[in-house]
């Protein structure tokens, strides 16, 4: 079978023919395979949803609990036939719930990755490499430039800090579905346990990840209330970075503000959001796992989408792999990263 008869891009997302099912559409549609529960990828209003547990749970969280007509669970590892075609979900590695979509028919076996990161990360399940005929890969920091540093070694740097700086609160800009939470446990990893404060947006997710099982220490509401005797000197704020632009924000005096991300390597978006501690943290991959990745799924055709997919192509092309960007549209992993 032609990789191109079992998976095809569409202007509602990447659509399987035989199966009659679309990969994360960015439209409603009749059904759905949801890789990870961030928005970019998690829609509402599809009529069925196939996604893990935690992708769903997550999704009804932000979308109310009827945000599709039906659902149906998928456990890793799991081999599913959805109108003939197998499918199989395997852990991403990006956020809790995040899952790899193997299809196969035919005899012929794609994976779709979604968003995946190779990095250590106590707040989901590691990434599991599959083999197959196709992989579809993203390519948000698909450029040489891009080594993310250890992820503890940055988060040293921001108690480092705070240590300095006892008289200001530190102010942690992060995602509120994944990130929020991996910046919180390597805190407390790092043998940091006094309360940290939290915007209120990112309340019910990190206690859906408790209910997980998932042990962030004790949170608190970064609230005037919540800090007022101290104006939070000495104490770690994580928000979503939208909140740093609001009236939220200036309620600390003289914060630092910081912001965790894989962007934060490019000295221009640093200065151009005035982060003066920028902390290297990423959800996905760097441009040498990118590349490891591609190897060690024995794939030999490669698809590249949303990121720097022209320079992920030519290193297929060097290496003897075939390879081609796939123009999906819609996915920027919720306003960057």
């Amino acid at each position: 079978m032609q990789p191109q008869l079992l998976l095809h891009p569409r202007p509602e997302g990447l659509y399987c023919p035989p199966g009659d099912f679309f990969i994360d559409p960015v439209r409603p549609v009749d059904r759905a395979l949801i890789t990870h529960g961030h928005s970019d990828h998690a829609r509402a209003g599809h009529r069925h949803v196939l996604a893990t547990r935690q992708t769903l749970d997550i999704m009804a969280l932000r979308y109310g609990e009827d945000f599709a007509e039906a659902t149906q669970v998928a456990e890793y590892g799991e081999r599913l036939a959805v109108n003939g075609v197998d499918v199989s979900f395997h852990p991403a590695g990006h956020v809790l719930g995040s899952a790899q979509i193997a299809v196969e028919h035919g005899g012929m076996r794609i994976v779709a990755s979604g968003d995946y990161k190779r990095a250590a990360d106590p707040t989901c399940a590691d990434f599991e490499p599959v083999r197959c005929d196709v992989f579809i890969t993203e390519a948000t920091f698909g450029l040489p430039v891009f080594r993310h540093p250890k992820a503890s070694d940055e988060v040293s740097r921001l108690l480092k800090s705070v240590s300095q700086f006892p008289e200001r609160a530190h102010l942690v800009g992060a995602y509120a579905l994944g990130k929020a939470q991996r910046v919180i446990r390597l805190i407390r990893d790092a043998g940091h346990h006094d309360p940290i404060y939290i915007h209120g947006a990112l309340a019910r997710l990190c206690d859906y990840y408790k209910r997980e099982g998932i042990d962030l220490g004790a949170l608190e509401p970064a609230t005037v209330e919540g800090g007022a005797k101290s104006g939070f000197a000495g104490a770690i704020v994580v928000g979503p970075p939208s909140a740093f632009a609001d009236r939220w924000a200036r309620r600390f005096p003289d914060p630092v503000t910081s912001f965790a991300s894989g962007w934060m390597r490019i000295r221009q978006r640093v200065k151009q959001r005035g982060v003066e501690l920028p902390l290297i943290v990423s959800d996905h991959c760097d441009w040498d796992e990118l590349t490891e990745t591609i190897v060690e799924t024995g794939a030999g055709e490669v698809w590249v989408t949303h990121g720097r997919e022209e320079a992920v192509v030519r290193w297929c092309e060097i290496n003897g792999i075939r390879a081609r960007p796939l123009h999906l549209v819609g996915y920027e992993d919720e306003a960057e990263e």
